[in-house]
């Protein structure tokens, strides 16, 4: 195995032929459903058990305010800033300046596309309802989905981040990969949900947490169906700590369910071992994807939760992680977007590069003398 300064790739053989489109990789898919929902039962056991040692972590330590500072960042600290994101930006190069590096670790590989929603294709907003993505970003999409098998990876409820995406022919994994579906509306496309015995639970401390959090005002708690969001972007900053006593308070008496945190927001998940990272594998999987050499995923995200994805990739081998983001992080990602705009100019400059490989010019003949 090798790399090229930040573009992780695999040595092994590279076969030919053009990317999977999502339409034959459906078929795939959907013939391992059966396959996969037998693995998930078998895991549920595992997971329980799993589950009962995740529990004693479920309450875990705060680094209390200044932790959610520095994940929830307020505003731009001046000064010495400067040279620590010069030096970051040398460790995670933006993917657009880089973007010939990245199209030559593509050649005679089959892409896979993994996007994360909030913050990626839409910006950050202080309505979570309000979160739309541009026609014109909806269309970069769309066009990136003719050429690659695509999926959406996000937080969200599977059906919320539908509707915002409205693209029919994209795999979704909602509730941070618990609740994955395939292309159209076909009800055997729901592939995976290994979560699905905590959905009573999940109900039961939504409505706990709404009563719960009504005295912290600006904070909105969202029901994502395997998960659950406590977000305090419109939260004073000195409220703060409050609302994380709040909701621990709360998960104490949910030992089955854990608590992390990520940008502006609380999140409360089933303790079982399932997150992006996950997602991802199962999808590659399910595509006939996990043991390819000729596979490349580009997996693109700007919170916390995407780093399992990006840790997954650094992991195979073979794939390249962008985190978006404007300021200097921790990540396993190796390149780097400002914002949702730099996003579509990447997918845009994607489908170029597909459209101009795919209408190679044709052998010169020779005339006859």
């Amino acid at each position: 195995m090798t790399t090229s300064q930040d573009v992780v790739v695999s040595e092994m053989g590279i076969g030919a032929g053009g990317a999977a489109m999502p339409g034959s990789g459906a078929a795939g898919l959907f013939a391992c459903r059966s396959a996969a929902s037998a693995g998930a039962m078998s895991m549920r056991q595992t997971y329980r058990d799993l589950a009962a040692a995740a529990a004693r972590s479920a309450n875990c330590t705060w680094a209390e305010l200044e932790a959610m500072r520095a994940a929830s960042p307020t505003r731009s600290r001046p000064g010495a800033d400067v040279d620590e994101l010069t030096a970051w930006m040398r460790k995670h190069p933006s993917a657009l300046s880089k973007f010939e590096q990245i199209a030559s670790a593509s050649k005679g590989k089959k892409i896979v596309m993994f996007l994360d929603y909030d913050g990626t294709l839409s910006p950050i907003v202080a309505n979570p309802d309000a979160a739309y993505m541009s026609d014109a970003m909806r269309e970069a999409v769309r066009d990136v989905a003719k050429h690659f098998p695509t999926a959406i990876v996000s937080g969200r409820c599977r059906d919320k981040v539908h509707n915002f995406v409205g693209l029919s022919e994209l795999y979704y994994a909602g509730s941070h990969g618990m609740d994955i579906k395939g292309p159209g509306s076909n009800p055997e496309s729901v592939l995976c949900q290994p979560a699905s015995e905590f959905l009573p639970m999940i109900d039961e401390v939504y409505k706990v947490l709404v009563e719960k959090t009504k005295s912290t005002p600006g904070a909105k708690v969202e029901n994502n169906k395997f998960c659950l969001s406590v977000h305090f972007r419109c939260v004073d900053e000195k409220r703060w700590n409050f609302l994380a006593e709040q909701v621990k308070a709360v998960i104490k008496d949910f030992p089955m369910l854990k608590l992390t945190q990520g940008r502006k927001v609380f999140e409360l998940r089933p303790s079982i071992m399932w997150d992006k990272g996950k997602a991802l594998e199962f999808l590659l999987e399910s595509l006939g994807f996990a043991s390819c050499s000729d596979v490349l995923p580009v997996y693109i995200g700007d919170d916390r939760t995407d780093e399992d994805a990006f840790k997954v990739l650094r992991k195979r081998g073979q794939g390249v992680g962008i985190l978006v983001s404007k300021c200097a992080k921790e990540t396993s990602a190796s390149y780097s977007l400002q914002d949702p705009a730099e996003v579509m100019e990447f997918l845009l400059r994607l489908v170029e590069w597909k459209r101009r490989s795919s209408t190679a010019a044709p052998p010169m003949v020779r005339p006859r003398v």
